[in-house]
């Protein structure tokens, strides 16, 4: 590139949302981002993701907080910068796929209450899956002029993820509308010269803007990032160093730093940088004193290159043998995943099928016999209710799980009716805002008694003396 022309790389921040969700299980409250959001505000970002993925359930369900009263301070405090979420598809940001008129619902309210780029992904990279949430926002984005639909590809390995399948796939999600294409990997399985090989193969067919996110787990994503912009990517996403590294993302004064005085210089003042760092840096430093940071989250787990498994499916996996005694089984159960992953037609791994592929692995294992037992998970992606897979599923599995049932292959979707008026009538007891319905549809349960906590604290109660098995508050 010569000298003269100059392409800023933009910089996503993801410290409000993925950098937590990742090294401290989503657990930030509001009150701790919010003194910081104006000077956030001034740094230049691309956009800040502050909402999405797991903060939702962790707000209702951990902190007692309502997401979308979280999402409008945010807002309030961002007056020059995009807010950017996480969204799981037709599943939201919920685990089961819902109803085409909930997902437009959804979407018009996130737009309405302050997110400008809606990044849409699907654990089957299964298109269909993700078109409803693009449509809704292109509604919106014709209606009100906001609104930004970023389609995100889930990375992973395999014979069957090449080069031209992620081609293909880019020029796929042009011809949906989508406004932009993120490339997720999840797990830090994408290598520096295979992003070269992949931005360069990608920004060929499409001219689509692309980003790239990552997690630093396996110890290559910093230099994936530094190809990857050679290459032409256009957005990376980073974390403020507090809350960077392990299994969040490349800290974002080091991205800056590395691209100082170069083509790709995205300007930022350093110094504003330090300051943001040292805002977070004593919470980081209680997080871990209270355990709530786990220092293991902070290095680099080669195992997950090896294995090709997100960190968080690791964990998991690790607990679930620890209950049953059998944590000498963990490499029995690292071995088995891939088997798992190929007879479910080489998913991605992420969520939920990595939470699916995990625990059938575990149990194939731990029952000395494969699929002798399926979880309910299990049976439904082999019936086809999560969509449809890249390569087609072992019909030998199929005909031992799940034997004569029909599957699915339409959109599963088309076999939902709507739901939004029944899901109000069932919970209009509690409506206070018509986000509220939308919060109930997500996680009925957790919703309905954050919705008690709430009346309560309104209500001037003492929730310490409250009998909630018999709904009884004093006052």
């Amino acid at each position: 590139m010569s000298e003269q022309v100059k392409k800023p790389i933009g910089i996503t921040e993801t410290i409000l949302r993925d950098a937590h969700q990742s090294l401290i299980a989503t657990r930030m409250p509001t009150d701790m981002m919010l003194p910081i959001l104006q000077k956030m505000d001034r740094v230049g970002y691309h956009s800040v993701e502050c909402w999405g993925g797991a903060t939702f359930d962790a707000s209702l369900r951990f902190l007692k907080e309502d997401p979308w009263e979280r999402l409008r301070k945010i807002r309030e405090g961002f007056k020059n910068t995009k807010l950017q979420m996480l969204f799981r598809g037709q599943n939201i940001l919920g685990y089961r796929p819902y109803a085409d008129d909930v997902v437009y619902n959804f979407v018009e309210k996130s737009i309405a209450n302050g997110i400008d780029i809606i990044r849409i992904f699907d654990c089957l990279n299964d298109l269909r899956n993700l078109q409803a949430a693009v449509d809704g926002t292109n509604k919106i984005k014709v209606r009100e002029g906001r609104g930004h639909a970023q389609i995100a590809l889930s990375y992973t390995l395999g014979d069957a993820y090449t080069l031209e399948y992620w081609t293909t796939m880019a020029k796929r999600i042009e011809e949906m509308g989508a406004d932009s294409i993120c490339i997720k990997d999840m797990a830090g399985l994408l290598v520096p010269y295979k992003a070269t090989e992949m931005i360069s193969a990608m920004k060929s067919v499409t001219k689509l803007p692309i980003q790239l996110h990552t997690h630093y787990t396996s110890g290559v994503a910093s230099m994936t990032y530094l190809k990857a912009v050679e290459a032409g990517v256009d957005v990376i996403d980073c974390a403020i160093s507090p809350f960077a590294l392990g299994t969040s993302q490349p800290a974002t004064e080091v991205m800056a730093e590395t691209f100082k005085g170069t083509p790709y210089d995205p300007g930022f003042d350093q110094n504003l940088l330090a300051e943001i760092a040292d805002y977070f840096r004593p919470y980081r430093d209680e997080s871990l004193a209270s355990g709530l940071l786990n220092p293991k989250v902070m290095g680099v787990d080669i195992k997950t290159l090896l294995y090709q498994v997100p960190g968080g499916m690791l964990s998991n996996m690790v607990s679930q043998l620890k209950e049953q005694n059998a944590e000498d089984k963990y490499y029995d159960v690292l071995r088995e995943i891939p088997r798992v992953r190929k007879d479910l037609g080489d998913p991605p791994l992420v969520t939920p099928s990595s939470q699916i592929v995990g625990t059938q692995a575990v149990f194939n294992v731990l029952m000395g016999e494969r699929y002798k037992m399926a979880t309910k998970e299990t049976k439904a992606m082999l019936r086809g209710e999560y969509g449809q897979t890249v390569n087609p599923m072992s019909q030998e599995v199929i005909d031992k799980v799940i034997p004569g049932e029909e599957r699915i292959t339409c959109r599963p979707a088309d076999m939902i009716e709507n739901e939004m008026d029944k899901l109000e009538a069932e919970m209009k007891e509690w409506k206070q805002q018509d986000e509220d319905v939308l919060s109930y549809a997500l996680f009925p349960q957790v919703a309905v008694d954050f919705f008690k906590y709430r009346q309560a604290q309104q209500e001037k109660m003492d929730m310490t003396q409250a009998d909630t098995k018999n709904a009884a508050y004093p006052v």
